[in-house]
């Protein structure tokens, strides 16, 4: 998503015809449990710039690709699958780890989650093979689930007038994050190596994370159930929404038409066959994941006003026009800049519409964003795998073929409408707005 990780937040007034569970404030908190003096000062800062670090570890290898090849013996495309390794780890951290954030030490997970990062970003760093590096990085990414704890965090105990800056401020860290790994790890990587790339994020997720963590209030909860009960209620919750179940596919199609494009774009910029960059020429490519910093407030406005479907079929239509200028982008290069700005443009609208959608639609908000969020990088992850192969055999005319087809996936579902049932009026009104 990049996209950019989708946070786990909703307005307790999100527009006409919603029925997400009204979000009561939570700034105080209970004497003595949150941060106070020069500490609260740093609170939202230091939660922003940790959730950069971290959102950044999914996407390291990606620009790095080229070098890693190189220094393996093998070929670029030989290497593109490890950047679906990243999102497959990623999505799998996010349905074991993320439903833990209700019912666990928040404060405790995100110090564990951040050692564990750091070990597997020196292993990789160290890693001698592929095997080795894949399974590093699937460790890494997969513990890298910190943003998703700590956006509802802010918005618990952010003050009531202040609620939605403070949260934009953590989503704002969640795309600068995403943007530097491509700018600023393509520039590291090519100044010192791939290896010091890593080395450095470990560095900082170590530092960072912990940091957070101490910050963090304490909290005291007696959880219920058995520990992992929220994944085991996903089938559930998703079986009983067919509006959330068509959020999880279109996202799922747009970000894996997305991912197929952008995660291949350093084979075409860097290849003998394309335009021959250096990485970190290549990197800076990166900067036009700016767009969606732009694009997320205007679609918020958009989703409330038209409802989320328009928004989302809007969003396909760039998509859909930003392929084949993807495609004449693998020779002329305002095409592939035009197209850059069109599919971030596209992500971003598509995930605000259809994330508003899957925190709305169900009596279980946090599930079904967990449910949301897994579908979109699981989706993301499985056209990054096909991506590699298609550049391979094809060249950057099949990885905009994957791109296609997942956006025809991603269509499909939003033409299919929700079986007629029994609705209350509140209900009625919901998917009205879904459809």
């Amino acid at each position: 998503m990049p996209s950019s990780p989708p946070s786990s937040v909703t307005s307790p007034q999100t527009g006409p015809g919603r029925t997400g569970p009204a979000h009561t404030p939570g700034a105080a908190g209970p004497p003595g449990t949150g941060p106070s003096g020069a500490v609260a000062r740093l609170f939202l800062p230091l939660i922003a710039l940790c959730t950069a670090v971290t959102a950044a570890n999914i996407y390291l290898a990606a620009p790095l690709l080229p070098l890693i090849a190189h220094d393996m013996g093998s070929t670029p495309s030989g290497v593109a699958w490890l950047a679906s390794v990243a999102q497959l780890g990623y999505a799998a951290g996010l349905l074991f780890f993320a439903p833990l954030g209700d019912s666990v030490n928040r404060r405790r997970l995100v110090a564990v989650l951040s050692l564990v990062a750091t070990a597997a970003l020196l292993a990789a760093a160290a890693s001698a093979g592929t095997g080795a590096l894949a399974a590093a990085v699937l460790v890494a990414s997969a513990a890298t689930v910190v943003p998703q704890l700590l956006v509802p965090l802010v918005a618990e105990r952010a003050p009531a007038a202040r609620r939605a800056r403070h949260v934009a401020a953590v989503i704002a860290g969640l795309f600068t994050g995403v943007v530097a790994a491509r700018v600023l790890g393509g520039l590291a990587g090519q100044a010192f190596g791939w290896r010091a790339v890593f080395v450095g994020a470990a560095v900082l997720t170590a530092v960072l994370g912990l940091a957070t963590a101490y910050i963090l209030p304490v909290e005291r909860r007696q959880r219920r159930g058995p520990l992992f009960a929220g994944l085991v209620a996903i089938p559930g919750v998703v079986r009983r929404s067919p509006d959330l179940w068509r959020a999880c596919v279109r996202q799922a199609g747009m970000y894996g038409a997305w991912s197929a494009l952008w995660t291949s774009l350093a084979l075409l910029l860097t290849g003998d066959g394309g335009y021959g960059m250096t990485t970190a020429a290549a990197g800076l490519f990166g900067l036009f994941g700016l767009a969606a910093s732009v694009v997320a407030p205007l679609a918020g406005g958009l989703v409330d006003r038209f409802g989320a479907a328009k928004v989302v079929r809007s969003a396909y239509a760039l998509a859909a026009l930003s392929v084949p200028l993807f495609w004449l982008g693998g020779q002329v290069m305002a095409a592939l800049c035009a197209a850059a700005v069109l599919v971030h443009a596209a992500l971003v609208a598509s995930h605000v519409a259809n994330q508003t959608l899957a925190l709305t639609t169900t009596s279980a908000p946090a599930t079904a964003n967990t449910a949301y969020v897994v579908a979109g990088f699981a989706g993301g992850a499985l056209a990054s795998a096909l991506t590699g192969p298609a550049f391979g055999h094809w060249g950057w005319g099949g990885v905009c073929a994957v791109a296609g087809a997942w956006l025809v996936l991603g269509w499909t579902a939003t033409v299919v409408r929700p079986a007629r049932t029994a609705r209350t009026p509140r209900t009625a009104r919901t998917a009205r707005t879904a459809r």
